[in-house]
């Protein structure tokens, strides 16, 4: 059934679905292959069922990135610096195309370093974007701050700019538009002693699994809006890392915590966004099947990254 839901930015209801399989930001392979399960899962006309026109693009065709990756670190103490600039730099354009084109960008990966990618080009279309980055880590390192040099801990520190001196050359390209009192976290529950630091110092509004736990989802998701957004009249970009929600229900991820989100509090934020018909563009990522132990493993994870998808683009329960 098509949504009811009016989204500002989309009246048309148009879409990109943005399949973007990169690995090369973290050591485990198969997060690569979360695009092509979820888009098998049928994801595309799930999508359309709720009232969207989609259209989809590969931009990272024709590169073999997980023959390219490599775990030593370069001088900045990061790994496969070149590779995630690269895909980064061909999925920014294809997310500004989609921004251009007045279709809903939504990214699937692959790791969760292509956030530098799609975050910087929602801003680059509209500055007063606000992001909400839903997960169990807060991806915010610098090159000075990680202790183990996987870029997908660091895509927000970025498009932030801090410690910028740091930065590997590759990604001078990247716009550092993003604001602190701009991006607020929801799900937090593994967050690296640096990142606490640049947490505070930027006083970056911050929910983790406390205060899930304390105050219920639904106030957490109203809080952090109004942190952020407090007019509801800026566009979101939600980015939704699926390991947000507790590996009980998505185990086919790469960097489990327990003690996250249940489903239902993870497809309700997704919910409560698309409510708001502010919805700009959209993130889901880390879907690794290869990580998973049984098939039903596999089906679980690729089906709550499919459910949070439909969610953001208005799939109610009533």
């Amino acid at each position: 059934m098509s949504s009811s839901i009016q989204y500002k930015y989309y009246p048309t209801k148009k879409a990109t679905i943005i399949a973007a399989p990169f690995s090369g930001g973290q050591p485990k392979g198969g997060v690569e292959l979360g695009p092509e399960y979820i888009l098998k899962a049928g994801f595309q006309k799930q999508i359309e069922s709720l009232g969207w026109a989609t259209d989809i693009v590969h931009p990272l065709q024709g590169t073999d990135y997980e023959r390219l990756k490599s775990n030593e670190k370069d001088s900045f103490g990061v790994k496969n610096t070149k590779i995630v600039n690269d895909s980064c730099q061909k999925i920014h354009e294809s997310v500004k195309e989609s921004l251009k084109d007045h279709k809903l960008p939504v990214t699937i990966g692959g790791d969760h370093s292509i956030g530098t990618a799609t975050i910087s080009a929602s801003l680059v279309n509209n500055p007063e974007t606000c992001i909400i980055w839903v997960d169990a880590h807060a991806d915010i390192n610098t090159p000075k701050t990680t202790d183990l040099g996987n870029l997908h801990g660091c895509p927000v520190s970025f498009v932030m700019g801090i410690d910028r001196e740091s930065y590997p050359p590759e990604f001078s390209w990247v716009p550092q538009l993003l604001k602190a009192n701009k991006l607020v976290y929801i799900g937090l529950r593994d967050v690296d002693d640096g990142e606490k630091e640049i947490l505070r110092k930027y006083n970056i509004p911050a929910f983790s699994m406390y205060h899930v736990d304390k105050y219920g989802i639904g106030k957490v998701v109203e809080m952090a809006l109004d942190k952020v957004n407090p007019n509801r009249d800026c566009p979101i970009h939600l980015s939704y890392d699926v390991d947000a929600i507790d590996p009980s229900f998505v185990p086919a991820t790469g960097t489990r915590v327990e003690g996250g989100l249940s489903l239902r509090e993870g497809l309700f934020v997704a919910e409560e966004i698309a409510q708001t018909g502010l919805l700009c563009s959209l993130d889901i990522v880390e879907t690794n099947p290869m990580l998973a132990e049984t098939e039903e493993h596999v089906l679980d994870t690729v089906s709550a990254a499919c459910a949070i998808g439909r969610c953001a683009l208005g799939q109610t329960l009533l």
